[in-house]
């Protein structure tokens, strides 16, 4: 493959690789850093590519690994807090508090879950990967990340019932 195929896949997947870390709990300071990784192994590897899955698929799966690295090195060197701010550019002040509150509730989801969990819930309902497609990037079988989904469906659907209720007794 060519500099210009590497390049189009910068350009069209850096986006998806960065908000994949972020789910999958690199930390604010550690994303551009940890997206270069990504996009270092990519480009060593992208010959080896053969298209036996899709791109982003290809791509999930590096940045499930780039990030269970920093995270295991950010344990080890530093125990910063995940920054919970969205940059929006909604120009409604409501929204943007809205999708601002939406956000640090799903990071404070994330990180209650178990790494499996949080790959799971990160690629097939966040990145809304096909159960096929999320199983292939992590290397598991269907049927075992289509109970993950599953469960961390459901503990979702019980975090959002308990947050509704403790708001509405505010």
């Amino acid at each position: 493959m060519s500099e210009t195929d590497f390049a189009r896949i910068y350009e069209d997947y850096f986006a998806f690789v960065w908000r994949s870390l972020r789910a999958l709990g690199v930390g604010e300071s550690a994303l551009d850093d940890a997206a270069q990784d990504v996009f270092v192994v990519v480009h060593r590897r992208l010959a080896d590519f053969e298209g036996r899955s899709s791109l982003q698929t290809w791509l999930f799966g590096i940045a499930c690994r780039v990030a269970a690295n920093s995270r295991r090195n950010r344990r080890r060197t530093s125990h910063d807090e995940l920054s919970n701010e969205l940059v929006s550019t909604d120009p409604d002040p409501q929204r943007r508090a809205q999708q601002g509150e939406a956000a640090r509730f799903v990071q404070a989801f994330l990180s209650t879950l178990t790494e499996a969990g949080r790959t799971a819930f990160t690629a097939c309902v966040l990145e809304q990967m096909t159960v096929p497609e999320a199983a292939e990037a992590l290397g598991v079988n269907a049927n075992t990340m289509y109970t993950r989904v599953r469960a961390v469906r459901a503990q979702f659907a019980a975090a959002l019932e308990a947050a509704e209720r403790e708001h509405d007794e505010l």
